[in-house]
Parts: structure tokens; C-alpha cells; sequence
């Protein structure tokens, strides 16, 4: 591999039915804080108005964590969705394109291009996903998490991890778990 190849940023693609998803993004955020990175999280689906542990720590490291979403897609309205994504994709496409981060993670971004209920393309076009990956500032590494990616997203990606569940404690009714899910 080349000097030149190395110092390129990458795009990961996390995504599968399997739980840890965001928790390989935030362990990533991690690493690259400790290398001196600037790291900024964007979260496509869950709600300011909730709070999650990974924001409260992140934020005492200097990593900005931000919730674009407005929850579960069966707890708003389509319109309010939709209204949630329009405002969410300009930020996610500056925060990667202004150059100010090393690495950008967009949260459960597959899961809102993954969207069926309604539609989503003219608020979050996913032509414009794909050539955000494509086109984004060299040195930048994105991130992008959450079920169900994209084909294109996937193609166009430098490296695509699928996390799948064997068990699961949801199966058994155990809800989500402070600390461990939120």
C-alpha cells in the first residue's frame, strides 16, 4: 500500500441485524480521539429530546454528539420524519464536506435510507449519500452505521462489516438496557 493510499480517509460501513453497530463506531471514535482526531457523531434516528450514555461521555472527551432524529419511525408521523431527515441530511453533508473533522460517523443513516413506510428520497436522496462517500474530502474518514445499507452504500464503501445476531435477549422480552443500549 502506498504513503499516499494510507493517508486517504475511508468510508466503514457497520451494518447487520446483529447488536454492535454504533458501539464499533463509538469504540473507532475512541481510538481516533486518542490519536489526536476530531471526531463528529450525527444520529439519524434518535431524539434530542432523550438522553444516551455514549453522548454524555463522548462530550467530556471533546467529541460533538448530535441527535437529528425524532425516535423509532412508529412513534411520529411520517411528515415529522420527513421533516426530521430534510434538516439532518444538509448537516451530515456539511459536517463531511467542511473539512473541519477527521472523521465523521453517521448513525443509523442506513436505517433511514432503508425507510418503506413512506418516502425519503427527496429529503435524503440516495444518490446524494453515494456521492458524498465518493467525493468527500481526502482526508476525511466516514462512518456510516445502522441496518439494512444500501447496495450502493455498500459498493461504494471502502470497507463493510456485517454484525449479525446468533442470540439475543430481546427474543427473550428483555427491553433495551441503560448503559448498554442508550
Amino acid at each position: 500500500m502506498n504513503k499516499q493510499r494510507k493517508q486517504k480517509g475511508l468510508t466503514l460501513v457497520y451494518t447487520g441485524d446483529g447488536k454492535g453497530k454504533t458501539t464499533s463506531a463509538l469504540g473507532l471514535t475512541v481510538r481516533a480521539v486518542g490519536r489526536g482526531m476530531k471526531v463528529k457523531i450525527l444520529q439519524f434516528i434518535k431524539s434530542p429530546e432523550r438522553t444516551y450514555g455514549e453522548q454524555i461521555a463522548l462530550e467530556k472527551l471533546g467529541v460533538e454528539v448530535k441527535q437529528l432524529g425524532i425516535g423509532f419511525t412508529w412513534t411520529k408521523t411520517p411528515e415529522e420524519h420527513r421533516e426530521a431527515l430534510k434538516s439532518a441530511w444538509p448537516q451530515a453533508k456539511e459536517a463531511v464536506m467542511g473539512g473541519e473533522y477527521d472523521v465523521v460517523i453517521l448513525d443509523e443513516l442506513n436505517n433511514a435510507l432503508a425507510i418503506e413506510t413512506f418516502p425519503i428520497d427527496d429529503v435524503l436522496p440516495l444518490d446524494e449519500v453515494v456521492d458524498l462517500i465518493e467525493n468527500k474530502p481526502d482526508h476525511v474518514h466516514l462512518v456510516i452505521t445502522g441496518r439494512s445499507a444500501h447496495s450502493k452504500v455498500k459498493s461504494a464503501a471502502d470497507l463493510v462489516s456485517v454484525i449479525g445476531a446468533e442470540k439475543h435477549y430481546y427474543d427473550e422480552g428483555i427491553p433495551a438496557v441503560k448503559g448498554i443500549e442508550f
